[in-house]
């Protein structure tokens, strides 16, 4: 069975039909989407999506995530509390974990630099213009104007390979949603603004937010939308021990 993309949806008594060639162009296909259209995403293809993706890999089955999915009214909330959260106060709520080491070495950190350079270039923002990089950094908590968000959770017990089969899992789940043609963004930023996000989603004391998801379909006249930050050759983060007998 087909989807409205085109690509294969993998309903043959649980087993994927699809192609190599269907997957290989679907991970080329997915970006990082900073601006989405207003067309909604039905629930049912979320649904989906996240039930599917629960066959990523996780060591031993724990199966670490949990997951909030917001759209409607309860978005419309918490974009209200972020809104005036970010006027009054902008101070990040205590971090929970490091979305980046506090001292980053290369190379991470001129790739990091360079796709920040790209992404304000794109939308003509200038380097030294704090104040609109202040303003495109705030549009994370908007979920770049997406009609669905999705927050995962980790149970705070876990370790670092379980903090691994969260992103195999989300990878997964973004995979499997671009495959239906609809676009994604993984936003750790999310995790600054925790106890904002828990007046809404009222997760257990047990969890964490790892990250936000935003859902829905880009809008391809964005011009934060029309670029791609290059990738790290092969041979830069490979080494083969490999005879051929």
């Amino acid at each position: 069975m087909t989807d409205e993309s085109g690509l294969d949806t993998g309903d043959a008594g649980g087993v994927s039909t699809q192609t190599p060639n269907d997957v290989v162009s679907v991970v080329a296909a997915r970006r990082s989407t900073r601006a989405f259209t207003d067309r909604r995403v039905d629930r049912g293809l979320i649904e989906r999506a996240i039930e599917r993706a629960g066959r990523a890999p996780s060591g031993g089955n724990l199966q670490p995530w949990h997951l909030y999915v917001l759209s409607g009214e309860p978005l419309r909330d918490l974009r209200g509390r972020m809104q005036a959260r970010l006027t009054s106060n902008p101070t990040p709520d205590p971090f929970e974990y490091d979305v980046y080491p506090p001292k980053l070495t290369e190379p991470y950190k001129n790739r990091r630099r360079e796709a920040g350079l790209q992404l304000y270039g794109a939308i003509g923002i200038e380097r030294h213009d704090p104040v609109a990089r202040s303003r495109q950094s705030e549009k994370n908590f908007d979920f770049f104007g997406a009609p669905a968000g999705l927050f995962c959770y980790v149970d705070r017990q876990m370790g670092r390979a379980q903090w691994s089969d969260l992103g195999m899992y989300l990878q997964t789940l973004m995979l499997l949603l671009k495959a239906d043609g609809v676009d994604s963004c993984a936003q750790a930023a999310w995790s600054l603004y925790n106890e904002t996000v828990a007046q809404i989603v009222r997760p257990p004391d047990s969890l964490m937010l790892f990250c936000g998801v935003a859902i829905g379909y880009a809008d391809l006249s964005h011009p934060a939308n029309n670029f791609q930050v290059p990738r790290a050759p092969m041979h830069e983060i490979t080494d083969f021990l490999w005879t051929n007998h």
